[in-house]
């Protein structure tokens, strides 16, 4: 009684079906890899900035690596604007000090020029979400002390109207991506922003700031999964910091004890400060 029927089995002896599942398995790996080649000789992997044979999928070909402005330290410990030469550790641009952010730190992977422009063109609104993996593993690179620690990965949301015409949250992949890349927590849900805005494109700092002004606001899930932790906000542009600045009340109501922000790029970031 218990077996069911099924005869017992001490492993994969020959003529067993252990051994004809082991074989089979075997079979379908050598398919595979077999079905890889012939796609690359059919569909060989391109550049994702230009187009151009690459050697690996989702990568970038050598002229529009050395092409994309990535940002490296030394930066403003604040917000991670670049500085032209280090001036120690804990230093901080003007704008830091004249306006502190309500976050704590913000990362950016490049500056908003360049091929690293056309990548958040390309994701945002060229219908290629597949580009937020290579994105997502850079920006985890730049990122790398803010994911460390107690802390849940979060995206910026998107008004569910917004999110039904473009299909996808572009922060919300770039999350995924960074949260994959690091093998950290990952909250998708966390945040919802509860009234629709216009687009911040086109709009100034202040008019900016007051478009999503008491936009956000935290969920049920994610009152659970940011409370007694650090939550890493992810978006793909900083501009003024508006969105990322109204989307940090919401997670610090909610009982986050600090909040980060992680962009792929800047837009201000292509001008080193000196």
């Amino acid at each position: 009684m218990g077996n069911m029927g099924v005869a017992e089995d001490d492993g994969p002896l020959p003529g067993r079906p252990g051994r004809f599942f082991a074989i089979a398995n075997g079979c379908r790996s050598v398919a595979s890899a077999g079905l890889r080649t012939l796609l690359d000789l059919l569909l060989p992997p391109t550049c994702i900035a230009c187009g151009h044979p690459t050697t690996e999928e989702d990568v970038l070909c050598p002229a529009c690596w050395s092409a994309t402005p990535f940002l490296e330290p030394p930066w403003c410990a604040r917000l991670g604007r670049p500085f032209a030469y280090d001036l120690g550790p804990g230093a901080l641009c003007p704008e830091a000090i004249a306006d502190p952010p309500v976050f704590d730190r913000a990362r950016a992977a490049a500056a908003f020029a360049g091929p690293a422009r056309d990548l958040v063109h390309g994701l945002k609104y060229g219908d290629r979400p597949a580009y937020a993996r290579a994105m997502g593993r850079w920006m985890a690179r730049a990122g790398a002390e803010l994911l460390a620690g107690e802390f849940v990965v979060v995206p910026v949301p998107l008004h569910r109207i917004r999110l039904w015409r473009r299909r996808f949250n572009q922060a919300a992949l770039l999350a995924k991506a960074v949260a994959e890349t690091a093998e950290a927590p990952l909250c998708l849900t966390a945040l919802q922003r509860i009234r629709s805005t216009r687009q911040q494109v086109g709009l100034n700092a202040d008019a900016r700031a007051e478009n999503v002004r008491g936009a956000f606001q935290v969920t049920a899930e994610g009152r659970t999964a940011v409370v007694g932790r650090r939550v890493v906000l992810v978006d793909d542009v900083y501009t003024t910091g508006a969105t990322v600045s109204a989307c940090t009340l919401a997670p610090r109501r909610g009982g986050a004890v600090g909040v980060d922000v992680l962009t792929f790029a800047r837009a201000d970031g292509d001008n080193p400060l000196s």
